[in-house]
């Protein structure tokens, strides 16, 4: 998909951009902030037991566990 300076568009296609967006924004499927929330906060609660950045990684499936230590004589 080629890259689109809008600097360089006329005010028309300007609109007609806008107006593309728009049709396809409208299209969406609204949902509640709330209803969304909790589907949310209840995937992560389910899933959080095998979240590396929650639970760590063990160190043998560590790829960033130093190899071995740095020794300045």
């Amino acid at each position: 998909m080629p890259v689109i300076n809008i600097e360089d568009l006329t005010e028309k296609d300007k609109l007609k951009m806008e107006v593309e967006q728009l049709k396809k924004e409208v299209k969406i499927e609204r949902q509640l902030v709330s209803k969304c929330s909790e589907e949310i906060k209840n995937y992560i609660e389910e899933n959080s037991g095998e979240d590396p950045l929650v639970k760590g990684i063990p160190e043998d499936k560590n790829p960033f566990k130093e190899k071995g230590a740095c020794i300045i004589a």
